[in-house]
């Protein structure tokens, strides 16, 4: 066999790992685009900001979004149901934590982003 030729099938392995990569890319999109979509909610944004500086009951995430506590309930269900946060029992409390850091980061990168088109700072990397 030549340099230049491959074993029979080998070119329709390298075909099929190709559309694999794009299958993986395309299921990245896909969840980080369902996550994006939680996160656009401000009521669930607001939650997610303030589990971003430690954890908290449903009282506390209350008094810190504004919104009604069955309304909170509700979006902290779906944000749990997505497992971006998680929970644990106080006691009687239910207390709420973020699943990850990188909620964290990317909710403060969202709102740097609205500091900067609000007061019309200069864009940079």
């Amino acid at each position: 066999m030549s340099a230049g030729t491959h074993p029979p099938g080998a070119q329709n392995a390298q075909v099929e790992q190709h559309r694999g990569d794009r299958g993986d890319r395309g299921d990245r999109l896909e969840v980080a685009a369902s996550v994006l979509a939680l996160l656009a909610d401000r009521t669930r944004l607001s939650l997610v900001e303030r589990l971003g500086r430690g954890e908290a009951d449903v009282t506390t995430l209350t008094e810190a979004c504004g919104a009604a506590r069955p309304s909170v309930s509700q979006h902290l269900a779906k944000l749990r149901l997505a497992g971006l946060v998680t929970t644990r029992k106080d006691g009687r409390r239910v207390v709420y934590a973020l699943g990850h850091g990188h909620l964290r980061r990317l909710v403060d990168e969202a709102l740097n982003v609205a500091d900067h088109e609000l007061r019309s700072l200069p864009p940079h990397d």
